[in-house]
């Protein structure tokens, strides 16, 4: 069992600090290599964006001024981030406590995605020293779609950051913080689901001005609703993959209890994410009968299609359903698997590959624009090994944790 010992005295502060900031584990793995050689290259590439501009590293223009690093980083990243408000809503509003055990993983992954994928913004805007302008107040913009997405980032990085700061207090054995952040847990909870409800289909309300250059296939006025209830199934998706991986390569950070739930959890999220899955196809089979999308269907275009909404939505719909039937968790990981390719296919197709699909020049991204997006995601995984190979994320949390934790929790239900 992995020692969860009491705060550090004042003067052991530092001594604890080195002792946790020193590198564990072996150094030299075949990730680390691969991964610092791309964030080397991306640094490399980033000093030439940020000192020559957006041209000398990549293929936007004045007709494709948007690329793979709003289409993936941001609009792929931030629905692949969307299990965090789920799991939260499961665990602290419906009460749901078997998730209780991967709300944290969960919590900090969505956080840690919004940071580097969405702030990945800054790398696109051609000044990024503008993107403060919607806070401070300078030409708020009150009347544009990105002024509701940029407080909604904003202030959902800081709900996140909320919820997950109980980990540190246990972590850095502040037992008075720890009592007042655990009180402000359900709060920050309900103030994060309002806005993620709000900015998940924000994000695809950017594209309802944009008919005339999207391809009639994926253009909608349902496309608000799509961008939410994709960003569900995306997100529990992405929380079983990523809880595959991590019950392997974090074993031992890992606690007995959750190593014996973990199969019961998989199943139960599949369920939910195979719902899901479910209204995102009849709201497809809506749009295209009700848009009369038939007229569009043609071509190539319409074999891309078929390729989205069959094989990376019906199929994974039905390996989910028969996965959590029958207990299957390998089918699950495969439907989930597919489920993510489906949700990042479909942003991609909104925002890069079937917009503006009549140009005779159409945007291609440079091999640059894609090892900066490799750096992006080699960094969040950066950050999120070292966070839980030294904090309670997994379990093993301290006594004295989950008492105040229990206690608070029980009477905040208590005045529900």
């Amino acid at each position: 069992m992995l020692p969860a010992g009491p705060a550090p005295a004042k003067a052991d502060t530092l001594a604890f600090l080195k002792r946790e900031l020193r590198p564990k584990g072996r150094f030299l793995t075949p990730f680390n290599v691969v991964s610092a050689a791309i964030m080397a290259a991306a640094a490399v590439i980033l000093f030439f964006r940020f000192t020559r501009g957006l041209g000398a590293v990549t293929n936007l223009n004045q007709s494709f001024p948007w690329g793979l690093w709003i289409g993936f980083d941001v609009l792929t990243g931030v629905a692949f981030a969307g299990g965090a408000y789920v799991l939260t809503f499961l665990v602290y509003i419906v009460r749901l406590e078997k998730y209780h055990l991967i709300v944290r993983a969960t919590v900090l992954n969505g956080f840690l995605a919004y940071v580097f994928y969405a702030g990945a913004l800054l790398l696109d805007l051609g000044r990024p020293w503008n993107v403060v302008n919607p806070i401070i107040g300078n030409s708020f913009g009150l009347s544009s779609v990105l002024f509701l997405v940029a407080w909604h980032f904003l202030l959902y990085m800081l709900a996140e950051l909320v919820e997950f700061s109980p980990a540190i207090a246990e972590w850095l054995g502040l037992r008075r913080v720890h009592r007042i952040l655990s009180a402000l847990t359900v709060g920050a909870v309900v103030f994060g689901i309002t806005l993620s409800t709000l900015h998940q289909s924000a994000l695809g309300a950017l594209y309802l001005m944009a008919e005339p250059k999207l391809h009639p296939l994926w253009y909608s006025e349902l496309i608000p609703v799509q961008f939410f209830v994709s960003s569900i199934f995306a997100g529990l998706s992405m929380v079983i993959f990523e809880g595959t991986l991590s019950h392997r390569i974090f074993h031992e950070r890992v606690s007995p209890e959750l190593r014996r739930s973990h199969g019961e959890i998989v199943v139960g999220l599949a369920r939910i994410a195979s719902g899901a899955l479910f209204v995102y196809l009849f709201v497809e089979a809506i749009k295209f009968v009700h848009g009369q999308k038939w007229t569009a269907f043609r071509g190539g275009w319409a074999a891309w299609y078929l390729l989205e909404v069959v094989g990376l939505v019906a199929v994974p719909l039905a390996l989910l359903m028969a996965g959590s039937r029958l207990g299957h968790v390998l089918m699950i990981r495969a439907g989930a698997v597919l489920a993510m390719l489906g949700v990042a296919l479909n942003r991609l197709n909104i925002s890069v590959i079937a917009f503006k699909w009549y140009e005779p020049v159409h945007y291609v991204p440079t091999w640059m624009e894609v090892v900066v997006t490799l750096a992006v995601i080699s960094a969040e995984i950066w950050v999120f090994r070292w966070i839980v190979s030294r904090m309670p994320v997994f379990g093993f949390r301290p006594a004295w944790a989950e008492r105040q934790e229990a206690w608070i929790l029980g009477a905040a239900a208590a005045k529900a």
